[in-house]
């Protein structure tokens, strides 16, 4: 019951990353601190659809 999941940088709004994430034990929306290319450096990354 894995979900292909877009994560996106709050800053700059670039979509950097895809993930999975189990529907049935994660409800809530994924955040992770991750690298962004574009603004070369490490900021919050939050999923969408």
């Amino acid at each position: 019951m894995n979900e292909k999941v877009i994560l996106t940088c709050t800053e700059c709004l670039s979509r950097n990353y895809t993930t999975y994430r189990n529907k049935k034990t994660h409800t809530e929306r994924l955040e992770l601190n991750k690298f962004c290319r574009k603004c070369g450096k490490h900021t919050v990354h939050k999923e969408t659809k």
